[in-house]
């Protein structure tokens, strides 16, 4: 069952330890490029911003973006500034975000998402909680997916699976970490390949962090993913 409460709370511990690290960069770092092909860590930072402020739009009920394109021009124009300015546009559109997620709500409603995706409005903290601490990774700060918290590990490792579940181009696959397992691709009685390893390096390969040549795999090569 999902908490959305304890999912607040566990963005609003997310965004105060990325604050905190980022708060130790200066100017030029923010402009040395990220983990994330293309964009700087201004990029990152602008995105996450813009992130909060988009799904405060989901929650009341407007379109999470205007448009695509606009989206990318937003980042493009907030990459560039300074640290300082970063850091207070942060914090506002985090502030922003909890607001709105602590007004009364009905939360097993139906909300829309970026591309017309639908989900449970209770979701919604989840999915911020996973931009914040992706995106923490993607900086490049000395923050990695094994330093995430196991249980925020353990459920997007299930949602990423579920997402790739019944994709044709996805064989039937198993992956565990040697305690847990989980199922995605085709569907089929058996899987056709088993992944085996860490969690980090299971979150890494299916949120496309890493490449997954530290995971093991049987049966046959491992799994082409297609792009989140």
């Amino acid at each position: 069952m999902i908490d959305h409460a304890h999912d607040l709370a566990s963005v609003r511990d997310a965004t105060e330890l990325l604050l905190s690290a980022v708060g130790k960069l200066d100017n030029a770092s923010v402009t040395e490029p990220s983990r994330l092909p293309g964009w700087s860590r201004g990029h990152v930072l602008a995105h996450l911003a813009r992130n909060a402020d988009a799904l405060v739009n989901v929650l009341e009920g407007r379109p999470m973006y205007v448009s695509g394109e606009a989206r990318d021009a937003d980042i493009e124009r907030d990459a560039p500034r300074a640290l300082d300015v970063h850091l207070a546009d942060l914090r506002e559109s985090a502030a922003r975000f909890q607001e709105a997620a602590d007004a009364p709500a009905d939360w097993s409603r139906t909300v829309e998402l970026r591309g017309g995706v639908t989900d449970s409005a209770s979701r919604v903290p989840f999915r911020r909680w996973v931009e914040v601490e992706l995106h923490h990774v993607d900086l490049g700060i000395g923050y990695e997916l094994e330093d995430l918290p196991a249980d925020f590990t353990e459920r997007e490792i299930a949602f990423l699976a579920d997402r790739f579940s019944g994709h044709p181009e996805v064989p039937s696959t198993r992956l565990t970490d040697g305690t847990r397992a989980w199922s995605t691709g085709r569907e089929a009685d058996e899987p056709e390949v088993t992944v085996t390893g860490p969690p980090a390096d299971l979150l890494g390969w299916l949120a496309g962090r890493r490449t997954g040549a530290a995971l093991a795999v049987a049966g046959g090569p491992l799994p082409a993913l297609p792009p989140l």
